[in-house]
């Protein structure tokens, strides 16, 4: 009888879990906004603090935290356009080498090539599906954007909504949070831990985006030395988008290979994205580990499935946040309080 007790809590359990990631999964366009802005609160909670501790309201401290958010919209705008503008540009140059790579792979496995379309014309009849196909465009008309324009206006005010009434009020909601959910005995250790994991993870950040900025000027600098053109663009594109981990320096491992084929002719179109999986390698193997883990001390396996169930979830937003979340999950339940035993003795 016991057994099938704990069978029945178990499968609650499981199927309470499917129901809320479901429900996540359809409540994105509401969440994922809410869910930023809070994380982003919690890196910026020590600029409000600091101006608290001038004596001045939590209000400048809400304004500056939709400032800076503001000026890295700006900052990944400015970013972003030029290299897509460029990349429109040089796109006649990379499709030309690539259909002659192609070509020229095709002349030298032409028989195997001639097998295979003799096998597939054998196999499947001739259609009219190009027809369909080519009736079709996959390209977002401007109609389209005007559509999206208005949610789009809404997940920012979402998002800039829930950062500064939460950096406006974070410790009525820490206090909320330690009266109703922890006993009265528990409550001022819950309050504690809150605060600790808001340092935490402020804390992470800060050490993240300092790695970044080092990894974001040796790209830069390898970049120039090897004649990549817009250089130090690159080298902020390496810096934002290795906040996503794993995902982010894939995609931009494969746009440098894009522009290493409109940039170079030869092997040297490799060259690119080579140089950049080298420091990305060196940085994720050797320096992150060093600056971070003394700090975090995470099991990695955690931190590949958190982040791989961000991505699957939310895409690249849910990459970003997963971490940030882990981290501020475990310090709240004490997970990681054991794995400093320095600080002990």
């Amino acid at each position: 009888m016991n057994r099938l007790e704990t069978l029945s809590r178990v499968a609650i359990i499981v199927v309470a879990v499917i129901a809320v990631v479901a429900a996540l999964e359809q409540v994105e366009s509401l969440l994922a906004p809410v869910v930023l802005a809070l994380v982003v609160g919690i890196v910026l909670s020590p600029i409000s603090d600091a101006w608290e501790t001038r004596g001045l309201s939590p209000v400048w401290g809400a304004l500056t935290s939709i400032v800076i958010s503001l000026l890295v919209a700006a900052l990944l705008i400015l970013v972003i356009q030029p290299l897509v503008a460029q990349m429109i540009v040089q796109a006649p140059k990379v499709w030309a080498d690539m259909q002659s790579s192609v070509l020229d792979l095709r002349q030298m496995f032409k028989g195997i090539q001639d097998a295979s379309n003799e096998v597939s014309k054998a196999i499947t009849p001739a259609s009219d599906s190009g027809k369909d196909a080519s009736g079709s465009s996959a390209m977002p008309s401007a109609t389209d954007v005007l559509l999206l324009a208005p949610a789009l206006l809404g997940q920012a005010l979402l998002y800039f909504g829930t950062l500064f009434f939460f950096q406006l009020s974070r410790r009525e909601i820490y206090d909320w949070v330690a009266k109703h959910l922890a006993q009265s005995t528990q409550r001022g250790n819950t309050a504690l831990r809150l605060r600790a994991a808001e340092n935490r993870v402020s804390r992470y950040f800060l050490t993240i985006s300092v790695i970044n900025a080092g990894l974001g000027l040796f790209v830069a600098a390898a970049m120039q030395l090897i004649g990549m053109p817009n250089a130090a663009l690159w080298g902020v594109i390496a810096f934002l988008i290795n906040y996503i981990l794993y995902l982010g320096p894939a995609m931009l491992a494969v746009a440098l290979i894009f522009a290493g084929v409109a940039a170079f002719d030869g092997l040297r179109v490799l060259l690119p994205a080579l140089v950049y999986l080298g420091l990305n390698s060196t940085e994720g193997q050797f320096v992150t580990p060093t600056l971070v883990g003394k700090h975090m001390q995470i099991n990695p396996l955690l931190i590949f499935l958190s982040l791989t169930f961000g991505i699957w979830l939310w895409g690249p937003l849910g990459g970003v946040v997963a971490i940030p979340l882990l981290l501020w999950a475990l310090v709240l339940t004490d997970s990681l309080r054991e794995q400093k035993p320095s600080s002990e003795s």
